[in-house]
C-alpha cells in the first residue's frame, strides 16, 4: 500500500493542485477539440488521434466539461505504469487511496479501453478487475464500500491499457460530452452531436454569416449551430457530471458565497487587486467551494449568452416527420426560434443572398439507403451546389468515396472523421461566382 506522505498532491489534494488533463475526442475531431481547449485559454501540450493532453485544476476540468463541443470526455489521470497481468492491474488500482476520492456512500462506475494486452482475452475483465481493487480498498480502509454499476451516475474511472502501457484515470465527464440531452425525437441514423459541432468548426463559421442545412434529419447540425452562435455553453443543461460525486464537491453550495460573486455584476477579481467583466467561460475566483464554482460557472454562461443580431440558420428536410422531430430537438435544445426550418426537397432550400456555409450530410449506403439507388442524388447534390451557391462555401459529409465522386466538383480540402464506427470525409467545395 501507498504511503500517505508518498501520495501525490494530484491524488491527495484533488480540488486544488494542479494536474495533467486528458481531453478525449473521437477520431478527426482532435484539431477542432484542440482549438476549442486553447480557445478557453489552456495550452495544448500534445496531442494524438484521439487525446489531446493539457493542464490544469479540477476547476479547470469542470470548465472544460462545461465548454467543450467536439470532445468526448475530460479525464483526470492517477497513475501511468507498466502492468502485463491483470493481478498487476488489481494491484495497481488497490495501491491508489480511493477513499480519499469518492464516498463510501456514493456510487462509482469503471470503463475500460484494452488493446494488445496479451494476458486478457475478455475484454470485460480489466473493469470487473478494477471494481474489485476500489472495492477491496474501501473496506480495509473504511469497512464499507460504494455500490458500482454502469449508470455513469455517479463517479466514474477510466483505464487505458495497450501493451503494458496502464493508465488509471478520472473520468470527470461520465456520460459522453455528446450526449447534451436535446434529443427528444432521433429519427433514423441521427448524427452524433460531438460530429455535428466539430464539422460546424471545422468550416471555420463566423457565426455571423448564414448557415443551411438542407436534408437536417433531425437537426443536429443546424441546433449545434445555433448553439455556437447563441455563445451556449453545451454543458450549461446537463443535470450531472461525474466530477459532481468526487468526494468534496457535494458539500452544500455556499449560497451566501456565490451570491456575492453574482451581485458583483459578474465581474471577477484579478491577482493585482482589480477586477474585470467575465466572459462567457471565465473562470471562477480561486477559494470557492467546488459546488459554488460550478454554480458561478453557469452563471457567467448564461449570463453571457448571445441574443441579439444572430445569424440566420436554415434547416430542410423533404420529409414533414423529419422536419418535426428537428423542431422538437431545436424546442429542446431552446434554440427552435433561432433556426428557420421548412418541408422542401434540398434543391429547392432557400439560400439567403449574403453567402455562408452549407452543410450537408445526405445517406451513405451504410445504415441507410441503398448505393446503387444513391447515385442520382449524389449527382443532384453537385449540380445544386453548382447552380445555386456561388460565393458559398459548401461542405459535405460522405461516407461513401465512390458516391463522394458522382457530386462531379473539385474539393478544395477534405478532412477525415468518423461518424460512429463509419469512416467519412469532410469534403469542402468553393464555389466562385
Amino acid at each position: 500500500m501507498i504511503h500517505p506522505r508518498s501520495i501525490p498532491s494530484h491524488v491527495s489534494d484533488l480540488w486544488r493542485a494542479p494536474n495533467s488533463l486528458v481531453v478525449v475526442c473521437a477520431a478527426g475531431l482532435v484539431p477542432q477539440a484542440a482549438d476549442e481547449v486553447r480557445g478557453l485559454g489552456y495550452p495544448v501540450e500534445d496531442c494524438s488521434e484521439a487525446f489531446i493532453l493539457t493542464r490544469g485544476t479540477m476547476t479547470d476540468a469542470m470548465r472544460l466539461n462545461l465548454w467543450l463541443r467536439s470532445a468526448q470526455r475530460v479525464l483526470w489521470p492517477l497513475r501511468t505504469l507498466r502492468a502485463a497481468t491483470l493481478q498487476h492491474l488489481y494491484e495497481a488500482v488497490f495501491e491508489i487511496p480511493w477513499e480519499d476520492l469518492l464516498d463510501a456512500d456514493g456510487r462509482f462506475s469503471v470503463s475500460a479501453n484494452v488493446w494488445d494486452v496479451p494476458s486478457v482475452r475478455d475484454s470485460r475483465m480489466p473493469a470487473l478487475k478494477a471494481k474489485d481493487a476500489i472495492a477491496d480498498r474501501f473496506r480495509r480502509a473504511r469497512g464499507s464500500r460504494p455500490d458500482s454499476d454502469n449508470s455513469f451516475e455517479g463517479a466514474a474511472v477510466y483505464l487505458y491499457w495497450r501493451g503494458d502501457d496502464l493508465r488509471i484515470c478520472l473520468d470527470t465527464t461520465g456520460a459522453p460530452l455528446s450526449r447534451r440531452g436535446y434529443r427528444l425525437l432521433p429519427g433514423p441514423a441521427p448524427m452524433q452531436e460531438a460530429l455535428a459541432a466539430g464539422c460546424v468548426l471545422a468550416s471555420k463559421w463566423d457565426a455571423a454569416t448564414p448557415f443551411v442545412v438542407p436534408m437536417c434529419g433531425s437537426g443536429t447540425p443546424a441546433i449545434e449551430a445555433a448553439l455556437i452562435a447563441r455563445r451556449r455553453a453545451p454543458g450549461a443543461a446537463r443535470s450531472h457530471f461525474a466530477f459532481m460525486a468526487l468526494k468534496g464537491f457535494g458539500d452544500k453550495d455556499d449560497a451566501a458565497q456565490t451570491r456575492r460573486q453574482l451581485t458583483r455584476g459578474l465581474w471577477l477579481p484579478q491577482a493585482d487587486g482589480t477586477a474585470k467583466p467575465a466572459s462567457a467561460a471565465a473562470a471562477p475566483p480561486r477559494g470557492l467551494k467546488p459546488s459554488s464554482a460550478w454554480t458561478l460557472l453557469v452563471a457567467h454562461a448564461r449570463a453571457n449568452e448571445r441574443a441579439e443580431g444572430l445569424p440566420p440558420i436554415i434547416a430542410t428536410d423533404i420529409s414533414p416527420e423529419a422536419v418535426h422531430a428537428a423542431e422538437a430537438n431545436a424546442g429542446m435544445a431552446g434554440v427552435r426560434d433561432n433556426i428557420r426550418f421548412s418541408v422542401c426537397d434540398f434543391a429547392d432550400t432557400p439560400l439567403p443572398a449574403t453567402p455562408g456555409i452549407l452543410f450537408m450530410n445526405p445517406e451513405y449506403g451504410e445504415r441507410l439507403g441503398d448505393p446503387a439507388e444513391l447515385e442520382p442524388l449524389y449527382v443532384r447534390i453537385g449540380e445544386f451546389i453548382r447552380a445555386r451557391c456561388a460565393g458559398w462555401r459548401a461542405y459535405v459529409l460522405a461516407g461513401n468515396r465512390a458516391l463522394s465522386v458522382k457530386i462531379g466538383l473539385k474539393a478544395s480540402s477534405l478532412k477525415t472523421v468518423y461518424n460512429g464506427p463509419i469512416e467519412c470525409r469532410l469534403l469542402e467545395f468553393e464555389v466562385f461566382p
